[in-house]
C-alpha cells in the first residue's frame, strides 16, 4: 500500500513537474473538440472511395463487413483507452511499447506508427492535387502537393486548438456530404428506383459468405483506423482520464452509424457491379438521385482529404516529438515554439518527408502497406496492456476487461492473414528498416550508459 501511494505521489509530482518544463505542450483540448477529433479523423477520405471496393469483396451487403470492421477496432480501441488515460504522453503506440517491452520495441513501434502516418500525408497530398481538384482546375500535381503540405504545416505549428477548431469545420462539412448520400439513398428508395434486396446478398462468385466478410472487413477496417492518431494529444487534452474514453468512443459508434447508413444508402441505389466499379462510389449515388451537382461532392472529398492530411500530421509530428522525448530520436526534435508550445521542429521534420514522398511519386507503392503496419503497431498495443497491469499507475484511469485485449490480439492476428504476400514483403522491409535504427539506438545508448558509469562511481 505505501509503495502505490509513494508511486501515486510521485506520478503527481512528475506530472506537475512535466506542466512546468519548457517543452511540456499546452492543454487546450476539451471533450467536444477531442471528439470531433477523432472523428474527424476516422471519417477521411476512405468513406468516399471504400464503399465500392468493399462491395466488390463482400457483395450488395456491404454493411455487414463495416459492422464487423467497427466491432474489431473497437477491440483495439478500449486498450488504447486504457493506456491513454493511465499514460497520457505524446509518443502513443512508441510509449506504451517502451514501457512494457523496451526502448527497442518502442523505436519499433514507433518508426511503423511514424512510417504510416508520413506516408499517409504524402498520399493525401498527392490525392489532393488529383481528380478531385481536377473538377475545379487543373495543376501539377507535385506543385499541389507541396504548397498544400507546406499550408498544414503552418495549421499545425499554429497551434493544437487552432487546429482542432478547423477540424470541427471540415468535420461538419466531411459528415454533411456522408448525410446527403443517406438522404439520396432513401428518396431513391421511397420513389421506387433502388433495390433494397441487394441489401442481403452476402458473397460473390469467387468466395462464400464467411469469406466475403472476412475479406471486405479488411478493407472496411481501415475506414475505422484514425483513432489512434489520438493518443498522441491526450497530453494536450483537459482531462484526459475522464474526456479520453468518452470521446474516443462515441466518435467510434458515431462513425460506425454513419458508415453503415451510407453503406445501406450506396448498395440500395447502386447495382452492385456498377458500385464496385466505381473509383467515385458516392457520386454514382448523386448521379442515380439527380438534383445534386457532382461538382459538390468534389468539393467535398476535397475537405475530407484535406481534414485526413491535418490530422495525421498533427499525429506524425506529436509522435516525433514523443520518440524524442523517450531518447529514441534525436533530441532537436523535441523543440517547441515559444509561444505556441507547439513541437515546430517536428512538423518541419515530418512535412519535409511527406513531401518527398509525395514529389518521388513512391507513395502508390507504399500505401498498401498501411494497414499491415498499423496492425503490427495494434498487436503490440493490445501486448502492452497485459503487460503493463503489473504497473498500477493512477487509481482513476479506464481499465478495459481482460478479454478484450486478447481477442484484439488475435483480431490483428486474422485480418493480416488476410493481406497478401506482395504487401508483406513490402511491410517487412518498411519493419527492417526500423529493427536496424532501434539496434543502432540501442547501441549508442549503451555506450553513452558505459561512458557515464566511471563518472556515477
Amino acid at each position: 500500500m505505501a509503495r502505490r501511494v509513494g508511486d501515486q505521489a510521485g506520478t503527481r509530482t512528475h506530472a506537475q513537474g512535466t506542466a512546468q518544463e519548457p517543452t511540456a505542450l499546452k492543454r487546450a483540448l476539451t471533450t467536444p473538440l477531442l471528439y470531433f477529433f477523432i472523428l474527424g479523423d476516422v471519417l477521411g477520405a476512405g468513406v468516399y472511395v471504400l464503399v465500392g471496393q468493399v462491395a466488390a469483396d463482400s457483395g450488395g451487403a456491404v454493411w455487414v463487413p463495416l459492422v464487423v470492421a467497427l466491432l474489431l477496432a473497437m477491440l483495439t480501441a478500449a486498450s488504447y483507452a486504457e493506456l491513454a488515460t493511465k499514460y497520457p504522453r505524446a509518443g502513443g503506440a512508441s510509449h506504451y511499447a517502451t514501457r512494457a517491452f523496451g526502448p527497442f520495441a518502442g523505436f519499433v513501434a514507433g518508426f511503423c506508427m511514424l512510417a504510416a502516418g508520413i506516408v499517409s500525408v504524402a498520399a493525401l497530398a498527392r490525392g489532393f492535387g488529383g481528380d478531385y481538384l481536377s473538377a475545379f482546375v487543373t495543376l501539377p500535381v507535385g506543385l499541389v502537393a507541396v504548397v498544400f503540405l507546406g499550408l498544414l504545416a503552418l495549421v499545425n505549428a499554429r497551434g493544437i486548438k487552432e487546429s482542432t477548431r478547423a477540424n470541427v469545420v471540415a468535420t461538419v462539412v466531411e459528415v454533411g456530404g456522408l448525410v446527403v448520400i443517406v438522404v439520396l439513398g432513401a428518396w431513391l428508395l421511397l420513389r421506387g428506383d433502388g433495390d433494397p434486396g441487394r441489401l442481403t446478398q452476402l458473397g460473390t462468385p469467387e468466395k462464400g459468405a464467411a469469406a466475403a466478410v472476412l475479406s471486405g472487413s479488411v478493407l472496411a477496417y481501415y475506414s475505422f483506423v484514425g483513432f489512434e492518431t489520438s493518443v498522441n494529444v491526450a497530453e494536450e487534452t483537459r482531462n484526459p482520464r475522464r474526456s479520453y474514453p468518452r470521446a474516443l468512443f462515441g466518435a467510434l459508434a458515431t462513425a460506425g452509424a454513419v458508415y453503415v447508413l451510407v453503406g445501406l444508402a450506396a448498395s440500395a441505389a447502386v447495382p452492385t457491379d456498377r458500385l464496385a466499379a466505381s473509383s467515385g462510389p458516392l457520386l454514382e449515388v448523386v448521379r442515380e438521385a439527380g438534383g445534386v451537382p457532382t461538382r459538390l461532392f468534389s468539393a467535398i472529398a476535397l475537405v475530407a482529404v484535406a481534414n485526413g492530411a491535418l490530422l495525421t500530421g498533427i499525429m506524425s509530428s506529436r509522435l516525433a516529438y514523443g520518440m524524442a522525448r523517450d531518447g529514441l530520436l534525436p533530441g532537436a526534435l523535441t523543440k517547441v515554439l515559444p509561444g505556441r508550445r507547439t513541437p515546430w521542429a517536428a512538423i518541419a521534420v515530418t512535412t519535409v518527408l511527406a513531401m518527398l514522398l509525395a514529389l518521388t511519386g513512391s507513395v502508390a507503392t507504399l500505401a498498401s502497406t498501411l494497414v499491415l503496419l498499423l496492425l503490427i503497431v495494434f498487436l503490440m498495443v493490445n501486448t502492452a496492456v497485459l503487460v503493463l497491469r503489473r504497473d498500477p499507475g493512477e487509481t482513476d484511469h479506464f481499465r478495459t476487461p481482460v478479454a478484450l485485449p486478447v481477442l484484439g490480439i488475435a483480431s490483428c492476428v486474422v485480418l493480416a492473414t488476410q493481406i497478401e504476400a506482395a504487401v508483406w514483403l513490402r511491410g517487412l522491409a518498411i519493419v527492417a528498416v526500423g529493427t536496424v535504427l532501434a539496434a543502432i539506438s540501442a547501441a549508442r545508448r549503451s555506450r553513452r550508459a558505459a561512458e557515464e558509469a566511471p563518472d556515477a562511481g
